[in-house]
């Protein structure tokens, strides 16, 4: 069974909070009025039209006849119109005179009819808000393509997604797959799809429509998992990029074996960083910088101009660190280098300012693990 509902954390291996045959959907949350504050506003609007109606009944009250006594004070206008609204009518109060029927035709009438919407209304709503929800969903899984699959979001799942989104990609084109409600809940609140399921379940990813992604990042706790899901998603999707990300350097050699593109060992690359800054603190910063995308020193991969054709890596405008040439990433110092050629791809390190954009032809790379 799985429940669809209409934009955390690394613990991806726990157990789920929810049942495990039990899936659920959720999107982005608009931005609407509380329920008490919806209904405060109604009833208001409902007693604004009764004082309305109850004046215009008054103000022509000599139209009116009151079985009882024959006369229409304030307070048979304020019944009239009262039963008049609801539609009881029990005909002790009526118009007579044709300004008085002409009132209830032009005025009471349509204010009648408003009275009945204000207070249906909110029963209405409740009653197609899952139609509405359901209709989101079917919409959200037709228009989802090429998007990003985000495996655990905790601190790592979160920042690859901010490094991603600060090269340009929209929030609606990120999904995040977790098996605790209130994370995925944190997700749907910046922005993010979210699926409450373990990954390593194939109905949980084709609920994040894997296989339709055009890459997958896995940020699990345990590297067991990483590589239970590294397997399910490439089965599921054999084109996609899939980077994940271990603790223990020695389970690297797996994950790569289960299908991922890229491995990178969080452990030890954060040791190396930390051993970096020891050294040299302003080299640590300058890596720091490198990793962090969308300010300062950014390292893209981008592809080789036909300008650029024939030429040394030197004598490019960008700074070159390295030369993808096929499966093999070269140094910019190493003699097979040669002269660049049209299939080639470049890293470089640009300069961006904050709030720019880095070119569609250029993606980000993951830093080295």
């Amino acid at each position: 069974m799985f429940h669809v509902k209409l934009p955390g954390n690394d613990a991806i291996a726990r157990q789920p909070e929810e049942h495990h045959t039990t899936h659920r959907i959720k999107l982005p949350q608009r931005v609407v009025e509380r329920p008490l504050r919806q209904v405060t506003r109604r009833l208001v609007m409902a007693l604004l039209v009764l004082a309305l109606t109850t004046f215009i009944v008054w103000i022509d009250r000599s139209g009116y006849n009151d079985n009882s006594d024959k006369q229409v004070d304030f307070l048979d206008a304020a019944y009239y119109a009262t039963v008049t609204l609801s539609t009881t009518g029990y005909g002790d109060i009526v118009p007579y005179s044709d300004s008085a029927r002409l009132t209830n035709i032009l005025l009471i009438t349509p204010l009648r009819v408003l009275f009945l919407i204000i207070l249906v209304g909110t029963t209405l709503e409740v009653l197609t808000e899952r139609t509405r929800e359901e209709w989101r969903l079917s919409r959200w899984r037709s228009n989802l393509r090429e998007h990003t699959v985000v495996v655990g979001f905790g601190t790592k799942g979160r920042s690859a997604i901010q490094t991603v989104c600060a090269t340009g990609l929209k929030p609606e084109q990120i999904v995040v797959v977790d098996p605790s409600s209130k994370v995925v809940d944190a997700a749907t609140a910046e922005g993010y799809a979210g699926v409450v399921g373990d990954a390593t379940r194939s109905d949980v990813l084709l609920r994040a429509e894997v296989q339709r992604a055009r890459q997958i990042i896995i940020a699990t706790q345990r590297d067991d998992t990483a590589v239970l899901v590294a397997l399910t998603a490439r089965q599921l999707n054999r084109g996609a990029k899939i980077v994940a990300a271990v603790r223990e350097e020695e389970n690297a050699p797996l994950l790569r074996q289960s299908g991922a593109d890229a491995v990178i060992t969080s452990a030890s690359a954060a040791g190396r960083l930390l051993g970096l800054s020891v050294l040299s603190p302003s080299a640590g910063m300058v890596m720091e910088d490198l990793i962090q995308q969308g300010s300062g020193l950014d390292l893209v991969e981008r592809p080789v101009i036909k300008a650029e054709v024939g030429r040394g890596v030197r004598e490019t405008e960008d700074l070159v660190v390295s030369v993808v040439r096929g499966h093999r990433v070269l140094g910019y110092d190493d003699p097979a280098v040669g002269k660049l050629q049209l299939t080639d791809r470049l890293i470089t390190i640009v300069r961006v300012s904050p709030g720019s954009v880095v070119a569609p032809d250029a993606r980000p790379l993951p830093p080295a693990g």
